[in-house]
């Protein structure tokens, strides 16, 4: 997989995974396990992404690396047990951040594609996020969930197609919203940041201040393996959808957890 994506405004685009992160809050599980690869319902989380975005219509997936990546390259391969096309970018020495770690897999990616995080489960469907963000004509496009403060911490200013805030520090009354975990973005917007290393979430924050970043609106909650409570979570969810009589076997609870804020 490499050059330009011949789909940069056809359905299906190419997707990136940001799986680098160090996961510290589910340590010690992730000690010596990449949080793509801790156990869901029976088997590695990135197992279950995977067959997902291919029923979703996606075909190439990049996944990004950091923390134990060459782990997570070893277990998906090229990608054909999920009937995907995989390629992967690795950080190297020094973590990029997930907006370092799409710019250097840029060359795999084309000029514009679909971003999600490792760590979650969603239950939209991808093709009409896909296809508002080529309406809207703007370089990027944040799916947001209209959460309330009821699942984290809303930080989005979100109304009519557009996203007028978007904020993890300074919050308002008005934020309503929650970044959903779906972006779609244009290369040249990642390709113009000068540090080497950056947050995504930080690109994001400046185009919604100079009205550049759109918005799509999902009813679905987002479902994440990034903590504790939010793995038994999944892990009940999943493992329901694939049991015979609907029973789920949640995660117990982990030992001595340490809880670090990442």
């Amino acid at each position: 997989m490499t050059g330009p994506s011949v789909t940069d405004s056809f359905w299906p685009p190419r997707l990136a995974i940001l799986a680098g992160g160090l996961a510290l809050r589910l340590r010690p599980l992730t000690d010596a396990l990449p949080k793509s690869l801790v156990p869901v319902a029976g088997e590695p989380f990135l197992a279950h992404q995977l067959r997902r975005l291919r029923a979703n219509g996606l075909r190439e997936i990049v996944i990004c690396c950091g923390h134990l990546g060459d782990q997570i390259e070893s277990f998906a391969g090229n990608g054909s047990a999920f009937g995907l096309s995989l390629a992967y970018s690795h950080d190297g020495e020094q973590p990029l951040g997930t907006g370092g770690a799409l710019r250097a897999a840029l060359p795999l990616l084309g000029s514009r594609f679909l971003v999600m995080y490792g760590d979650s489960w969603l239950t939209e469907p991808f093709e009409p996020v896909w296809n508002a963000f080529v309406e809207s004509r703007k370089p990027a496009l944040m799916a947001v969930f209209r959460n309330q403060n009821q699942w984290g911490i809303s930080n989005v200013e979100y109304s009519a197609g557009s996203v007028f805030r978007y904020d993890k520090l300074y919050l308002s009354p008005q934020m309503q919203h929650i970044d959903y975990g779906l972006e779609a973005l244009d290369a040249a917007v990642l390709a113009a940041w000068d540090a080497p290393a950056f947050d995504l979430s930080s690109l994001l924050t400046g185009l919604a201040q100079h009205g550049l970043l759109a918005g799509y609106e999902t009813s679905r909650r987002f479902y994440e393996i990034g903590s504790w409570s939010g793995l038994r979570e999944t892990e009940a969810l999943l493992a329901a959808a694939h049991s015979p009589d609907g029973a789920g076997s949640p995660v117990p609870p982990p030992r001595n957890p340490v809880e670090v804020r990442l």
